[in-house]
C-alpha cells in the first residue's frame, strides 16, 4: 500500500440508491424511536428496517380488514338494532 495517495483530481461518485425506496424526513415520537432502536439492537437489524416492516404490516392488515368490511344500510342497521334489543 502506498504511503501517500493523490486525491487532487478525484471526484465524488454518485450516491448509492436503493430500488423501490425513497429517502424522506419524518417526525416520530421519541418513545416510538426508542422502541425501534432497542428492538433493532436486540434483533441485530436496523431500526429503520423494523419501522418499514411495521408499516408494511399495518398496510396489509388494513387491506384485509377493508376487504372483509360490509356496508350496512340505515334500514338494515335499524332492523339489526331492533332484533338485538328484543333479545336483550
Amino acid at each position: 500500500m502506498r504511503k501517500e495517495y493523490d486525491f487532487s483530481t478525484a471526484r465524488r461518485g454518485p450516491a448509492v440508491t436503493s430500488r423501490h425506496k425513497t429517502r424522506i424526513t419524518i417526525m416520530l415520537d421519541d418513545s416510538v424511536l426508542a422502541h425501534f432502536r432497542k428492538e433493532g439492537e436486540r434483533q441485530g437489524v436496523g431500526y429503520q428496517t423494523l419501522i418499514n416492516q411495521a408499516l408494511l404490516e399495518a398496510i396489509s392488515t388494513a387491506k384485509r380488514r377493508s376487504k372483509g368490511a360490509q356496508h350496512v344500510t340505515a334500514d338494515e342497521f335499524r332492523r339489526i338494532l331492533r332484533e338485538e334489543l328484543q333479545t336483550a
